[in-house]
This record gives structure tokens, C-alpha cells and sequence, in this order.
């Protein structure tokens, strides 16, 4: 693309707060200056749609990478699935990432299997991102679901809003970009679901949480 920038882990850290990989880089480039004209047009319809193109090769280029194994799941996250998938319970992913990007990173490090026991609910297929939370009644107008019957696992305090709002139950998991930020109004937050089911978070965890 010619533009000369890198956003390493402080910056993206940051960055992060603002939910969406599009919405993300308009954000960054709007608070510091859009790179020069021949790079990035500078009218609004030309910007909107080089960071289209440049967030659909930011996610090639995350597609290899899961691909090649790059990228793993994290502790504990096979174990409850698995749980869950054993005890009936209903699955979904909502992400504010794009449906082709969700569904291969669910295929890929979970299996075919797994992945037939998942709706899959991303950020292209509503208005508003995360914090709103317009992906999580989609999925349970969609699934048919009872609020009151569901619990939410999220990463960072744009997920951990949505939630709130959606008014679901949530448990938090630090990752290592969100482990500062502030989880107020969470139902739990633990450090990681854990391989260990004895130690870990469980099914029952979950039901516990329940509203």
C-alpha cells in the first residue's frame, strides 16, 4: 500500500478501544492525520474505500496466519466448547469482525465439527459494533434465545459494554491487551477459562451467572 506505519502492541493496545477493524484504522488516521494524498484520497468516499481494501488484506494476511497455525486458541477454550456441545447448550460467536473471518478462525481451530455447532453473528451483518449491542440481540432474536437463560464469555471492556446493554450475563477473560482495562458491571472476570475443568470455568460457572 506505500503507507509507512506500524502498529505495535502499546499502540494497538490503545487502539483496540475503539471496536471494529475499519472503524479502527478511520479512527487512528483521524486523530493523528491521514497519510498524504497519493497514498489515501483525501475525500471521504475515497478513504472509506481504501480502508475497505486495506482491512480485506489485514485479513488475508490473518487468515494465513491461522492458517499456518500461527495463531491458537486460548486455555481452556476446546474444554468448555466441548462441555457445552455435550450438554446441549446453544453456541454462537459475535464478533465485530467480518463473517468470513469469524467462521474461518472457528473452522479452523476448532474443527468442522465444532464449527457446525455454532451461528455465526459478526460485525458486517449489523448497524452499530460493539459497544452497542446490536450483534448480541440479533443473535438471540435470531436463535430464539431467553436473555435471562444466556451467558456471554468477552475480552475487553467494548465487549463487556455490549453485553450490558444487551443485558446478558457476562464473564470477562483477560488477554493480555485488555488485562488493565475496566470490567465494572461484570458478572465474573477471571485471568483465562483454564485447561483444567476442576480449577477452570465450567458450564456450571456459567449457569451460576445466569440473571
Amino acid at each position: 500500500s506505500g503507507i509507512d506505519e506500524e502498529w505495535g502492541v502499546e499502540l494497538y493496545g490503545k487502539l483496540l478501544e475503539t471496536g471494529g477493524g475499519k472503524e479502527r484504522m478511520t479512527a487512528h488516521w483521524n486523530e493523528v492525520g491521514w497519510p498524504s494524498d497519493d497514498l489515501i484520497p483525501s475525500d471521504e468516499e475515497g478513504r472509506a474505500a481504501k480502508v475497505k481494501a486495506l482491512h480485506l488484506q489485514k485479513t488475508d494476511i490473518f487468515m494465513d496466519l491461522i492458517d499456518e497455525g500461527s495463531i491458537p486458541l486460548r486455555p481452556g477454550v476446546l474444554r468448555l466448547v466441548d462441555e457445552a456441545i455435550e450438554n446441549g447448550v446453544r453456541l454462537a460467536v459475535c464478533s465485530t469482525s467480518n463473517e468470513k473471518a469469524v467462521s474461518n478462525l472457528v473452522k479452523t481451530l476448532m474443527g468442522e465439527e465444532r464449527r457446525s455447532k455454532f451461528q455465526i453473528y459478526a460485525g458486517d451483518m449489523v448497524k452499530v459494533k460493539k459497544p452497542a449491542p446490536d450483534v448480541y440481540n440479533m443473535a438471540v432474536e435470531d436463535m430464539g434465545l431467553d436473555k435471562s437463560r444466556c451467558c456471554i464469555v468477552e475480552d475487553t471492556h467494548i465487549g463487556l459494554g455490549a453485553a450490558k446493554a444487551a443485558g446478558i450475563s457476562c464473564l470477562v477473560t483477560k488477554s493480555s491487551y485488555s488485562a488493565d482495562e475496566d470490567f465494572t458491571g461484570a458478572s465474573k472476570i477471571v485471568d483465562e477459562l483454564g485447561d483444567d475443568a476442576e480449577s477452570g470455568v465450567t458450564i456450571a460457572t456459567l449457569t451460576s451467572l445466569l440473571s
